[in-house]
Order: structure tokens, then C-alpha cells, then sequence
């Protein structure tokens, strides 16, 4: 694969993947029917909130392969977090796993924050841009345990 398409992989893949992960799980979006916590957002904000996300963490891994492309470990944990990203909105929407999903997620929190952790040492403004990710995933922990115990 040549130079320029690798840049756009890097760039776009997070997206990409968040794109068919929502054409699989649209018609099972169950969102505005369950009970949701206090602090709960509409409906409208998910896709605009993953989209930027999806964005910032495409961003850090281009700038992250830009300049150190040979970390297996870094490339490996990316690939994983992405994985399980992507499998939560699945076992969340598509299988109403609701249980799971918490375990799952927390799983996501974990290797986001070691995704961090290890983008830092070689690319720190790498790691800045996955901090949005972060919060954002903290908080749909406590959306997921909210929406599992009030339902």
C-alpha cells in the first residue's frame, strides 16, 4: 500500500468502522425507549459526539505512524480498543446485553487509558487527542450501569 493510502487508513478507519457499526445496529437503537440516568444526553448528540471522536483517534494514530511506526505493542492496543469499540454498540443495541456491556465497556475504558498511556512517551499529542475519547467513554460507563439498573 502506498504512502498516501496508508495516510488515509490511518486517518479515516475509525470512521469508517463506527459508520457500519451504526448501519448494523440502526434498525436496534432502543436509546429513546429506556429509562436513562440523570445527565442522560438526546438522542442527536451520539453521532455528532462519535463522529469527532472517531476523527481525533484516526488523527492520533496518523500522527502516532507518522513519526514512530514500528511499536508493535502501540499498534496492537489500538487495533484491540477499536475492536472492542466497535463490538460494545453490538452487544449493547443488536443484543441487548445490557450486563455485558458494562463488563465490556469497562474493558474499553482499560485499553483506551493504556492506549494513552502508551502513546505518551512517543507522541504526546497523540495521546491529547484520545483524552476526548476517554471522557467520553467514562461517560458512557456510567450511562451503560445506568441504563442497566434502571431498566
Amino acid at each position: 500500500m502506498n504512502k498516501v493510502l496508508k495516510n488515509i487508513f490511518y486517518l479515516f478507519f475509525p470512521l469508517f468502522i463506527g459508520i457500519i457499526v451504526s448501519l448494523l445496529i440502526s434498525k436496534s437503537i432502543d436509546y429513546q425507549s429506556l429509562v436513562r440516568p440523570p445527565l442522560a444526553p438526546p438522542k442527536i448528540l451520539f453521532p455528532i459526539a462519535w463522529t469527532i471522536i472517531y476523527l481525533l483517534m484516526g488523527l492520533s494514530y496518523y500522527l502516532f505512524k507518522k513519526n514512530d511506526d514500528d511499536d508493535m505493542l502501540v499498534s496492537l492496543v489500538y487495533y484491540i480498543q477499536l475492536f472492542i469499540n466497535a463490538f460494545w454498540s453490538i452487544f449493547f443495541f443488536l443484543f441487548k446485553w445490557r450486563f455485558f456491556s458494562i463488563i465490556w465497556i469497562i474493558l474499553l475504558d482499560v485499553f483506551v487509558l493504556g492506549l494513552i498511556y502508551l502513546f505518551w512517551p512517543k507522541n504526546k499529542i497523540s495521546a491529547y487527542l484520545n483524552i476526548p475519547y476517554m471522557l467520553w467513554i467514562l461517560f458512557a460507563t456510567y450511562l451503560t450501569i445506568g441504563i442497566y439498573v434502571l431498566n
